[in-house]
This record gives structure tokens, sequence and C-alpha cells, in this order.
């Protein structure tokens, strides 16, 4: 269970500061036995990429913890925190973060990025609703820093409430327009819609709503019980054209249709992105290095006055859609 956030604020973040400040004065003697023993063991280099990834992540959020303290100082305590100029400010260090990110996954890793779609100016000047496939942590990452860092946007995200107890994340983006949700709603599915309808509220040129409609990343193990679960509703067609799709989970259309009908203006943009899929746990990373991987990523753009408003155009259309994302993948994705 998640704690409440003056709990975050005055016991998780202050204790993760200092743990990390502590593992960091030691971090030499690690890298350096790290080292010793990458010759003899599998991978090139293995112990050494993984704790120097590991570390410089322990920096990013050391020194992200540190600038937002500075940035609640600056905005006299707080007060002005969510003005325009505070949050301009904040985005600019979500750009940083992922940017350094993007580059040492590159460098230490051996990861290379392709894209392929519409150039970034067929985007410019329009409110987005930006729908991607989720199949790890690394994913909801890379889009949001494709978004940023790419096509110069600034994005408000719909994310499960469970990443709020890593503190920068947690403290960054409840400064910034995004909504963390639980995820599997249940009975407050209506109050999530409503909150996601908020979010999609008065996009403006630059701005885009990002949501995952799997509401999870994809497993086998889930992607049989979304199945289940739409066979149990009676949603027979529905569950028909899931199995057909082997590479995603079927989307849940609560959340996009809230957020389509309260951005009428604005363009859909589907996402579907493949070399990810086998990092989801500590050990995935681990097993993986060197990756020295192709992440491929294609972006759709659907004009405004071509997405439906209608709840059942919604669902049609947002399956049809998912299977396009579901051959792309099938047809892209590396062969383990």
């Amino acid at each position: 269970m998640l704690p409440p956030r003056w709990l975050r604020r005055l016991l998780i973040a202050p204790a993760l500061f200092v743990l990390i400040t502590i593992a960091l004065v030691s971090a030499p003697l690690w890298l350096l036995g790290a080292a010793a023993v990458s010759p003899w063991l599998p991978g090139r280099w293995r112990p050494l990429r993984f704790l120097w990834f590991v570390a410089l992540y322990a920096i990013l959020e050391l020194a992200v913890l540190l600038a937002l303290f500075g940035l609640w100082i600056g905005a006299g305590l707080g007060l002005e925190i969510h003005s325009p100029r505070s949050q301009r400010t904040h985005y600019a260090l979500m750009r940083w973060f992922l940017r350094v990110l993007e580059w040492e996954a590159k460098r230490v890793l051996g990861v290379r990025f392709a894209v392929e779609g519409p150039p970034p100016s067929e985007y410019r000047d329009r409110p987005l609703v930006v729908m991607a496939r989720h199949a790890g942590p690394g994913d909801s990452f890379l889009v949001v820093h494709a978004l940023l860092n790419w096509y110069d946007r600034e994005p408000r995200i719909v994310l499960k409430n469970t990443l709020q107890w890593d503190p920068a994340i947690d403290v960054l983006l409840n400064r910034l327009p995004n909504r963390f949700i639980a995820p599997n709603p249940g009975a407050a599915g209506d109050e999530t819609e409503r909150h996601i309808a908020e979010l999609a509220t008065g996009l403006d040129h630059n701005d885009s709503l990002v949501i995952f409609p799997e509401g999870g990343n994809f497993t086998i193990a889930r992607r049989h019980r979304a199945i289940a679960r739409l066979r149990r509703g009676g949603h027979q067609k529905a569950a028909s054209r899931a199995e057909r799709m082997v590479n995603v989970l079927p989307p849940r259309p609560g959340g996009v249709t809230a957020a389509l009908r309260a951005a009428t203006d604005a363009d859909a943009v589907f996402v579907a992105h493949t070399g990810l899929e086998h990092l989801v746990t500590v050990g995935d990373l681990w097993r993986g290095l060197p990756m020295d991987t192709e992440v491929r990523m294609h972006w759709w753009r659907v004009p405004a006055a071509d997405v439906p408003r209608d709840e059942d155009g919604i669902v049609e259309w947002l399956f049809g859609w998912w299977e396009t994302v579901d051959a792309w993948i099938g047809v892209h994705k590396p062969v383990p």
C-alpha cells in the first residue's frame, strides 16, 4: 500500500537521499571490483556496465531531488510551484534527466534508436492524445523522452500510482499536470475516467496527453487474464479479437474515451515500439547486458477530424488500431 504524500515527503525521500549518498561514497570501490571480475564473467564487461548504470541512476536521482528542493525554495517555499514559469522549469529538468539516460543507454548499454513515422514538424502546433503500448518500465521513459526531447512537447501523463515509491518521480510529476491512478481501479473506474478527462481538458499547441491503454506491462499471464475478463463481461467479439493479438494486451477503452471526448480538437497518436520488452526487472537488465540492440518505434498520427468521439465508435476504432500496433510489433520485434 502506498504511504500518504506527507509521509513520503518527510520520511521516504530524505531516507533515500541519505542511503544514496552513503552508497555513492563507496561506489568507486564497487566499480573497481566490478572491473576486476568483469573479464571472468559472461557478457562484455557486464558487472561494470551494470554497476555504472545503477550508480548513474542514483546520481541522477540525487541531483533531481536537490534541484527540486531548490525549485521549491525559488517558488516561495512552494507558493508559486504551479505557476507557468515554474512548470517550464520542471519540464526542463525532466528533459535533462531523460536526455542523460538516453546518452548513457547508448554509450554504456549499446542501445540504438530507430524512429519511423511522420517527422516532428507534422505535429507542430497541435494538441495530441498519445496512446502507447506498455511492455516494461523502460518504455514509459522512452515515450516521455521522445515527446520532451524529440517532439518538443510538454506531456501530461497517466501513470500507475505505485511509481510514487520513487521520490524523484513522486515529487517532480506531482508538481506537473499528471495523474497517478490505481493499476486496477475497480469500483473507482468512473472517478479515474473523470480525472483523465480533467487532464485532457485545455490541451494547448505544445501539450500532449500520454495514456497507456493496456493498463499494465505486457505479459503472457496478463494477456490470458485480460481475455478471460472480456469473456466474463460478455464481450465475446472483443475477446476473440484480443486472442488474435499476441504481442499486446487488449486495450481498455474507458480512459481513452474520456480523454478523446474531453480533447475534441486534439489529434490522436499511436506509438508502437519493440526492443525493451525483455527488460522488466533489475535481473532482466543484468542478464541482458551488453544489450547491443536496436529499439524501434513507429508513430501514427490521426487528425482530429478523423477521430470518433462516441463511445461505441471509439471502442471499435481503438481495437482496430491496436491490431495495427500488434501486427507491427510482430514484424519488427527482435528474435530472442
